[in-house]
């Protein structure tokens, strides 16, 4: 079938400039989200094929860079011709950040560095880290000083990434992008969403377009949402945002960056996939995740996620479906894949939407007397250095 449709006339397109973050000109301004498990290295090449932007690394903890944890340093790896070489750091120690970031300038490890202070994972929050953290305004702002300071000596451009607050009655995302561009932050993204909110419900991109407003000078990018390439245009008429930011959007459908190129670039058309595609998708995914993981075991293990994404609303019978789910091999996954109706079309509405889980709403678990005021108890100093996991979200 088909790839790439000549979509109806009636397609909303938008055309948006180049996001600029200090050095750097991102000519498609689309961000791939940190995703653990799923924006390795592999993913990020299939998703390089379809359309421009800015392809970011899973997270890694800055504790675990310093220390030089191997599967750290395979997760901040990147293909010779990843042009920009995009690594997400999450950390809660100052020094320990800026020891990170020091190790990134001196061994040339990457071209830009994003922060995560938007996670929203419990057993994160109740130590005081991810999306609990910006609440403490003095352990914030040493954060962002020591990351941005390091990265200026190498002219890396750094960016932060926040959700709204903790709750409604305890935001904190305009505070603290003031903070981040105050000391040399080249942009911010906002995730649209409360750490409580986890990644239920509907994001609130009113908040998107008060950060825009707020600050006209540095870019703003909108996360939270967005599923389709009319989502990110309606996403940026409303709120102004220098780009966009896709995070569960693009899981099982690499393609979507061709349609936000297409979009951010005037044009209407968009890609369909039909069932061929998708499956010959899925094959070589397992060939990269193979590769990368210089393993066919792991590769086979890490891919088996993604099926149920990729096959999102297709006509897929449950049983093929629950082999491909739980396939030991290429060679499984090449004859299950072949044993689809691999002629049958795009099935439409069915493959659009939400993907992944959404979770709940839920009450955010912080460190006792964490929300009483903004600043550090020594007790709470000690605590936090617990918080830094090898774990990611935002």
């Amino acid at each position: 079938m088909t790839t790439l449709t000549d979509a109806p006339t009636n397609t909303p397109t938008l055309k948006l400039p180049p996001l600029q973050l200090g050095k750097l000109t991102i000519d498609t301004p689309v961000v791939l989200a940190p995703m653990a498990g799923v924006t390795n290295r592999a993913f990020r090449r299939l998703c390089r094929e379809y359309g421009g932007g800015l392809y970011v690394t899973e997270m890694v903890t800055a504790r675990a860079l310093v220390e030089r944890n191997p599967e750290s340093l395979r997760i901040i790896s990147h293909d010779p011709d990843e042009e920009i070489r995009s690594i997400q750091i999450y950390g809660v120690d100052p020094a320990t950040v800026r020891a990170a970031v020091r190790m990134v300038v001196d061994e040339n490890l990457a071209d830009h560095v994003d922060l995560n202070f938007g996670c929203p994972v419990p057993k994160v929050t109740r130590k005081g880290g991810g999306s609990a953290l910006p609440w403490k305004t003095d352990l914030y702002t040493s954060i962002i000083e020591a990351a941005t300071s390091e990265a200026a000596k190498g002219d890396i451009p750094l960016t932060v990434k926040m959700r709204i607050g903790i709750d409604k009655d305890h935001v904190t995302y305009l505070e603290s992008a003031k903070i981040a561009r105050d000391h040399g932050a080249a942009a911010v993204t906002l995730h649209a969403r409360t750490a409580g909110q986890y990644y239920a419900g509907h994001s609130d991109w009113s908040a998107i377009a008060t950060l825009r407003e707020a600050m006209d000078d540095m870019p703003v990018l909108g996360n939270g949402d967005i599923f389709s390439a009319e989502d990110a245009i309606e996403m940026v008429e409303q709120t102004g945002a220098a780009g966009i930011m896709v995070g569960r959007g693009c899981q099982g459908r690499p393609w979507i960056f061709g349609d936000l190129q297409a979009a951010f670039e005037g044009r209407e058309d968009r890609f369909r996939p039909g069932v061929r595609k998708v499956a010959d998708t899925v094959y070589r995914h397992g060939e990269l995740l193979t590769e990368f993981f210089e393993d066919e075991g792991k590769g086979m293990r890490d891919i088996r996620k993604h099926i149920a994404w990729y096959f999102k609303g297709y006509p897929v019978g449950g049983e093929i479906r629950s082999q491909l789910a739980q396939v030991p091999s290429l060679a499984r996954l090449r004859e299950l894949l072949d044993q689809l109706d691999l002629d049958l079309p795009y099935p439409g509405e069915g493959a659009e939407g939400t993907r992944g889980r959404a979770g709940h709403p839920k009450k955010t678990h912080v460190p006792d007397g964490w929300l009483d005021n903004r600043v550090m108890s020594d007790a709470h100093r000690e605590m936090i250095k617990a918080a830094e996991l090898d774990i990611s979200g935002g």
